[in-house]
């Protein structure tokens, strides 16, 4: 099973616990080019419809940026899989999120604290990652190959990635939602599974129990303020 697929599968039951009953409309923000949770939603009942400028074609994907996007009603929740990390402006984009639910609305979000990706999280990745064959890596790798390439410790490697690709940390994601929504969920997480060689998510949880490495995956829940 792919990295993405992996994810979707392990990902659905806390996203499924937290929406209101189908036929509801939900929104994916930032769907990505394997359509996100849509397909699953739409298996589910649910009215879905993917929004991300890499999209699939299809009549339930808009290959747009969620900030340009028009919905034509509101939603009843919306859901973000790793994507407001990426996003150039948090709360631009989460009050568009806002502006595109109906009252009572539901935000349901899968991220990555980054910055929790220490030196020890990231000597453990390496040691459990899939080897990719040349021009076919995957990015835990191309961190690896970046960091020995540059002669730097980790900690200013990773730093100047993560500062050139603009990552958003998790601490402001998680205040920015708060600010619009009141927390039903919000809980650490294994994030790095779905990209390992023999590795579940529950041995992921039982490295971060034993203090090998951090958690450095995020869900949340909220349901909009009034």
């Amino acid at each position: 099973m792919a990295f993405g697929e992996r994810w979707l599968t392990s990902l659905w039951p806390f996203v499924s616990a937290q929406l209101p009953a189908a036929p509801a409309r939900v929104l994916e923000l930032g769907c990505g080019p394997i359509g996100g949770f849509v397909p699953a939603l739409l298996a589910n009942g649910y009215d879905a419809v993917g929004i991300d400028s890499q999209a699939p074609a299809g009549e339930r994907y808009r290959q747009v940026d969620f900030e340009q996007y028009a919905p034509p009603e509101p939603a009843a929740a919306i859901v973000a899989s790793r994507s407001l990390h990426h996003v150039g402006d948090v709360a631009l984009v989460l009050d568009r999120a806002v502006a595109a639910l109906r009252p009572g609305g539901v935000i349901v979000v899968a991220e990555w604290a980054w910055e929790q990706f220490d030196e020890e999280t990231a000597h453990w990745c390496f040691a459990h990652m899939r080897e990719a064959a040349d021009g076919d890596a995957g990015w835990l790798q191309r961190r690896r190959e970046g960091w020995r390439a540059s002669g730097a410790t980790w900690d200013a490697y990773f730093g100047a990635w993560t500062s050139g690709h603009g990552l958003k940390p998790a601490d402001l994601v998680v205040a920015e939602l708060d600010r619009r929504f009141e927390r039903v969920a919000c809980v650490r997480e294994p994030y790095f599974f779905a990209d390992l060689a023999g590795i579940s998510e529950q041995d992921e949880r039982a490295a971060i129990g034993a203090g090998e490495i951090r958690a450095t995956g995020i869900r949340y829940a909220g349901v909009l303020r009034a």
